[in-house]
């Protein structure tokens, strides 16, 4: 007999790729919300935006690969690298740095993984508004279950990722 592995958080994700392929206008682009969110307001919270400062945003992915995969994305909503002038893309990457040295602190992984899907076809979920995924990465993180069943492991809930990172954020002077 098989088992079942509920991921419900995952359902959202796919009902709002439904609405945005047959909806007359897209949706709106949860990093242009995400950027109206003030750094530790209830908004930011609910949101999962860590930091939203000069630079960008820094924020906790809602459909996460593993436990404290974040998001660096500019606040200006540009589709592309050469969109960007030189001190955003510079401000892009601090960000992203600022996620790996949060993330070694709070969850110490062994490993990232660190990219930029540009265009649908390349695996971009929101291919309007450049992002930076930093994936935390462990040893045995993919496994059987993960290989085979086709579904993700997460062992921490949103809420519980988002108090450690804040805090250490906290804790770095952030």
């Amino acid at each position: 007999m098989r088992d079942n592995l509920w991921a419900p958080w995952r359902m959202a994700y796919m009902e709002q790729l439904g609405r945005q392929e047959h909806a007359d206008r897209p949706a709106p682009c949860f990093l242009c919300e995400a950027a109206s969110c003030k750094t530790g307001t209830d908004a930011a919270r609910s949101r999962l935006v860590l930091v939203n400062d000069a630079r960008g945003l820094l924020m906790l992915n809602r459909y996460p690969y593993t436990n404290g995969h974040l998001l660096a994305a500019p606040v200006a909503h540009r589709a592309d690298l050469p969109d960007l002038d030189a001190d955003g893309r510079r401000d892009l990457m601090e960000l992203a740095m600022l996620g790996e040295q949060v993330l070694r602190r709070a969850v110490n992984p062994q490993g990232f993984n660190v990219g930029i899907n540009i265009g649908r076809c390349a695996g971009a979920g929101l291919p309007g508004h450049l992002h930076v995924h930093v994936i935390p990465r462990w040893s045995g993180d993919t496994n059987f279950i993960e290989t085979v069943g086709q579904v993700r492991v997460v062992p921490e809930a949103l809420e519980q990722s988002f108090a450690r990172l804040e805090a250490t954020l906290k804790d770095m002077g952030e």
